[in-house]
C-alpha cells in the first residue's frame, strides 16, 4: 500500500507541475498553488524529485518565497480568485440545480477567497537585494 501511495503522489505532483508550468505562460492559470502542491506531493514521495524542484532555477523560487513567509505573488492571487469563482459559479449554476449544492459552492468560493486574501502578498520589487 505504501508503494501505491508513493506512486500516486508522484503522479499527482507531476500533473500539478505541468499545470504550474502552464501557469507561467497562461495568464489565468495560477503557478504558485500548483507548485506548492507539487512540492507537498514530492516531499512525501521522492527526495530526489523534491530536491530537484527546490533547486530548480525557475520553480524553486515560488516555493521558497512561500515557505520563507514572503507570500504569494499578486498575479497568482488574482488568477486563483478568477479560477475559483469561475469554476464554483459555473458548477453552482450550470452543473447542479440542488439548492444545498449551490450554497455549498458559494460557501466554498467565499471560504477560499478569504484564505487567499489573508495570505501575505509577495512584492518582489520591494525586496532588498
Amino acid at each position: 500500500m505504501k508503494q501505491v501511495k508513493r506512486v500516486l503522489l508522484i503522479i499527482i505532483g507531476s500533473i500539478s507541475l505541468v499545470l504550474g508550468v502552464l501557469g507561467i505562460v497562461l495568464p489565468l492559470l495560477p503557478t504558485t498553488p500548483f507548485l506548492l502542491l507539487t512540492g507537498a506531493c514530492y516531499v512525501r514521495s521522492s527526495d530526489r524529485l523534491y530536491n530537484w524542484l527546490m533547486s530548480n532555477k525557475w520553480f524553486g523560487s515560488y516555493i521558497k518565497n512561500y515557505k520563507a513567509g514572503r507570500g504569494i505573488p499578486f498575479r497568482a492571487k488574482v488568477s486563483l480568485l478568477i479560477m475559483i469563482w469561475f469554476s464554483f459559479l459555473f458548477s453552482a449554476f450550470y452543473i447542479t440545480s440542488h439548492p444545498l449544492l449551490r450554497a455549498g459552492f458559494i460557501f466554498g468560493g467565499v471560504f477560499f477567497t478569504v484564505l487567499i486574501l489573508r495570505t501575505k502578498t509577495y512584492h518582489p520589487e520591494k525586496q532588498q537585494p
